[in-house]
């Protein structure tokens, strides 16, 4: 039997209309993969352009109405009660339920997986204190996303550490990182700034212009200064790294006095500092905090310093540091608590030019 080579010239009709049959089928599938992809797109880019003006039965003047109770986003009505709403806006309670309802129908609040939070955690940034040791206590720098509470006596060191923060803040690989400083007890100095600033090398001159300072003179105005740090970021587009409270709790001890006033003050203290909390995560921004201490009487034995604020203060913050003066003109620094460090200590100087190893 003789065998005879096809050519390409030489196909057979019966397969030439198997193959563009095949071309067909395949251009088809990837038509409706395309069109899939498009209506996705559109329909993700639809959720993303929701915003207030887009919620039902809720005009102009009712925005600005939420706007200046602080729902500045579909988020913030998704999260909230139809009470305050009611109390924000006047509107009634059936119509802050319909409008909660479709805040919630149009954000992104599902789960997200371990993968998703490993990604977030990508971007923490981690500021040095210009100590080796204290940056190793709590794991390479004070981290971005979180909020560190300082607390100890009268010059252990919470407003120096604060200081150095501002500056170091300058060392993140970021374009011009920015540090918003609430003082409640007149204790920023530029001339320090200046004094720690040539001492790592960097410009005085650029670090000041970097540092937005913000003098707190009541509870109410404490409060107030931190829920504006959020336009700072969204309006005024600053790249802010680091918000400073020195201190928290000095107002709020000063004004609420008595343990009939005790439930008000930390119910305030609550709502201050998840607003902090909010802003560390929503804005990757470091939230440092000095806190004072009190003595407690029912200690008989040990240490009998303790953080005002309570469990309020306490929960809510991510890292705990107690600073306590050590010997030879020394500090010491002792993580309490931390999500993800062991607790330690380490002594430091406190010298001109930041934070001296032992």
């Amino acid at each position: 039997m003789i065998s005879k080579t096809i050519k390409s010239d030489e196909i057979l009709p019966e397969q030439m209309i198997k193959d563009k049959s095949k071309r067909i089928v395949k251009t088809y599938k990837k038509y409706v993969k395309k069109t899939m992809n498009e209506e996705k797109i559109k329909k993700e880019e639809i959720k993303k352009e929701f915003t207030l003006n887009d919620l039902p039965g809720v005009g102009p003047a009712t925005i600005e109405k939420l706007k200046d109770a602080g729902f500045s986003d579909v988020i913030a009505v998704a999260v909230a009660t139809p009470g305050e709403l009611v109390g924000a806006t006047g509107m009634t309670e059936t119509a802050a339920r319909k409008v909660i309802n479709a805040s919630r129908n149009n954000c992104d609040m599902g789960f997200k997986s371990g993968e998703d939070m490993l990604k977030k955690r990508l971007l923490v940034r981690k500021i040095s204190t210009s100590s080796e040791n204290f940056n190793k206590l709590v794991g390479g720098g004070f981290e971005t996303g979180a909020i560190t509470e300082c607390f100890g006596e009268f010059g252990s060191g919470k407003t120096q550490i604060a200081h150095i923060l501002a500056v170091t803040t300058q060392l993140l690989d970021e374009e011009n990182p920015v540090t918003v400083y609430i003082d409640t007890e007149n204790t920023f100095r530029p001339e320090r700034i200046k004094e720690i600033s040539a001492g790592l090398g960097l410009d005085p001159e650029k670090v000041l212009k970097n540092i937005r300072v913000a003098r707190a003179y009541n509870s109410d105005h404490q409060m107030l200064l931190a829920e504006k740090i959020e336009d700072l970021v969204k309006k005024q587009e600053l790249n802010v790294k680091l918000v400073i409270v020195d201190s928290l709790t000095a107002h709020f001890r000063a004004e609420f006095i008595g343990r009939g006033t005790l439930a008000e003050r930390q119910q305030k203290l609550n709502k201050h500092m998840h607003v902090l909390l909010k802003l560390a995560d929503m804005s990757n921004v470091c939230v440092y905090l000095t806190n004072q201490v009190q003595s407690d009487p029912a200690q008989f034995f040990g240490d009998p310093t303790k953080a005002v604020g309570g469990n309020i203060v306490a929960h809510a913050s991510t890292f705990r540091i107690y600073l306590r003066k050590g010997k030879k003109g020394s500090r010491v620094a002792k993580l309490i608590d931390s999500p993800n460090m062991p607790d330690g200590e380490c002594n430091f100087y406190l010298e001109t030019t930041g934070l001296k190893d032992v």
